[in-house]
């Protein structure tokens, strides 16, 4: 997939609807205070964030795919929202970000990364002591969701515990994991099945 051809269309109404649906889930999981700095990893588009915003001092987001870093920036300009500030940028690669964060959350971003390790360590070392990580991505699939995408390298969803126990491994603790929304897709010429869920961890 081509984010950065992708973008112009992304907001469309499937995921619209069901980035509010996400971001409800993450204000449920966590208790936010409104001093608190939260980084949007994987942003895309924004539509997490833009929902979620309001609640935070301020919110920084970063995605690798120019294209979709420009639509978002043109959103920020366009509704005038000041507590927003969007980067394309490898937060594995390079130095950008400076600072740190009281959350992170990212909304089926991780499955497309190859060395989920590598990501969540750096993502570790962006929070704050006691900030939380949210994690909303697809639950573990026989493949058929990225199915017609022949570039596709990434992972075909995560095992729940799989990923409890990587996450561990990096150092969180207090892990939780629940299913928070089940959908369809259209794939080529069939209905396929899937699941999210929301996984959510701390650094002590």
């Amino acid at each position: 997939m081509n984010f950065d051809n992708e973008a112009l269309t992304w907001d469309d109404e499937k995921r619209v609807s069901r980035a509010k649906v996400i971001s409800q889930e993450i204000v449920k999981a966590i208790e936010i205070k409104k001093s608190y700095s939260a980084l949007e990893f994987g942003c895309g588009t924004g539509l997490i964030s833009f929902n979620i915003h309001d609640r935070f001092h301020s919110v920084t987001l970063v995605d690798n795919s120019r294209g979709m870093i420009s639509i978002l920036n043109s959103k920020i300009e366009d509704n005038k929202i000041q507590n927003m500030e969007a980067y394309c940028t490898d937060i594995n690669n390079e130095g950008i970000l400076t600072g740190t964060y009281d959350v992170i959350y990212t909304s089926m971003a991780l499955h497309h990364i190859q060395d989920t390790e590598k990501t969540l360590k750096s993502l570790f070392e962006l929070l704050n002591k006691d900030g939380f990580l949210c994690i909303v991505d697809l639950d573990e699939e026989d493949g058929s969701f990225h199915g017609v995408e022949k570039d596709f390298t990434g992972h075909n969803g995560f095992n729940q515990l799989d990923l409890t126990n990587l996450l561990y491994k990096v150092g969180f603790e207090e892990i939780e994991s629940k299913i928070i929304y089940r959908d369809k897709k259209t794939v080529g010429n069939e209905l396929v099945d899937y699941s999210l869920f929301l996984m959510k961890g701390r650094k002590r």
